[in-house]
């Protein structure tokens, strides 16, 4: 198996200790075992995300805006004369 080395500071090394179930338990396994919660969706984290750039790019929002140009509503049946 590869393995890879990382560095961790002193806090997150003793709560890879203190995660172990068992005193053999590989921190690769802690690891594993982990569950992180993502991240809160909040009105600053839209804002950066719209401010890092376009989500689309100017031909596909160009390509939009012609369709809803051309788009006319559907006929309404209800007011069809026979």
């Amino acid at each position: 198996m590869t393995k890879k080395t990382i560095s961790l500071d002193l806090d997150a090394y003793e709560r890879l200790c203190c995660a172990r179930l068992q005193p053999d338990e590989s921190f690769s396994q802690v690891i594993k075992r982990a569950r992180w919660d993502p991240p809160p969706s909040t009105g600053a984290a839209l804002l950066a995300a719209l401010q890092r750039g376009p989500l689309v790019d100017e031909a596909t929002i160009q390509r939009l805006e012609a369709a809803q140009r051309e788009d006319a509503p559907p006929e309404d049946s209800s007011t069809e004369q026979p």
